[in-house]
């Protein structure tokens, strides 16, 4: 059963922290913009379509751990918790959790209303009995979970290794912001992906087909009809790039020529090659992860990985 407030007759402000964000980014040398801009209603569609892609690994492998070792985890976590996940988008791999625990309640939290929506009651239906409550929002800024999951233990589920989109600073604050939020004698199942290959990297993030081409292009649509804006779409390639310093792979949006535009008023100028940063996806070892996890304030427990060492999935307690 889908339980919410919202009313589809409320008008949607667009959010002052897009505004903020963008003109931040663009105003700083070099240029970079923060990857949760990516994910309105179109962005939300096409990285669904991301992750059914060949070259696209992490979706296939979580999703076959969850399969594979759902009983396992179920078995560590309980039943009658509270799910709550962390930038849910579709929830494609949510049921596979959620038969394998007995869940009470599920709340999944997504930045984009009409996706979160959708998806959520795509869930509700296919599980009639378990309280499906969305939250839309943030889940880097303030949230409040629902009055109805107060007395319940929580499972947070963070799959898809968003965290891998985050500097390792900001990642120990999000997981100590979790460890708050889910309180105390909560569990986390989080997912992390692996350093591996740097040509196998490479291809998940510039796909042959050009769907994450058209996922990075994506913000420059949303920022012209937000934001004003007027950035010349052609007038910028997308570009995966792997950092081996930083463990991490890199998008940006680079300027094939001479740029000039307009964004909420705003005059900015690129040059050729200048790029706008757009996306990190760090990639962590075995004892990386677990140190990342130590300093936000959890424990690990148990971890699962798959055959090849591709991606990684941890149990982690409330520390």
């Amino acid at each position: 059963m889908l339980l919410t407030d919202d009313s589809p007759s409320v008008s949607r402000a667009i959010d002052p922290a897009f505004r903020r964000d963008i003109i931040d980014g663009l105003s700083r040398s070099p240029k970079a913009t923060p990857p949760i801009w990516f994910y309105d209603q179109r962005g939300s569609e096409l990285f669904e379509d991301i992750t059914g892609l060949p070259e696209y690994y992490p979706t296939r492998t979580e999703t076959l751990l969850l399969q594979r070792h759902g009983g396992d985890v179920g078995a560590a976590v309980g039943a009658g918790r509270a799910v709550v996940e962390f930038g849910a988008g579709s929830a494609r791999k949510t049921p596979h959790l959620l038969c394998a625990i007995a869940p009470a309640a599920y709340v999944p939290i997504d930045i984009s209303r009409d996706f979160l929506h959708a998806s959520s009651a795509a869930l509700a239906q296919a599980f009639p009995d378990l309280p499906v409550l969305p939250l839309v929002g943030d889940f880097n800024g303030p949230l409040h979970l629902p009055d109805a999951i107060a007395a319940m233990p929580r499972l947070g589920f963070f799959p898809g290794s968003t965290i891998g989109n985050m500097e390792p600073d900001a990642a120990v604050d999000l997981l100590r912001a979790m460890r708050r939020l889910l309180g105390p004698g909560a569990m986390l199942l989080i997912g992390m992906d692996r350093i591996k290959d740097r040509d196998r990297l490479v291809a998940a993030y510039d796909d042959a087909q050009g769907v994450t081409a058209a996922f990075n292009l994506n913000l420059l649509t949303r920022i012209n009809r937000e934001l004003e804006g007027d950035l010349p779409i052609d007038g910028f390639a997308h570009r995966a790039i792997w950092n081996d310093e930083k463990a991490r792979i890199e998008m940006h949006l680079e300027a094939v020529r001479p740029l000039h535009f307009h964004v909420a008023g705003q005059c900015f100028h690129m040059a050729v090659g200048e790029t706008i940063h757009t996306e990190s996806s760090h990639k962590y070892g075995a004892r990386d992860e677990r140190l990342l996890l130590r300093a936000g304030g959890w424990e690990p427990t148990q971890e699962w990985t798959d055959a090849e060492g591709l991606f990684a999935l941890v149990l982690a307690e409330a520390g």
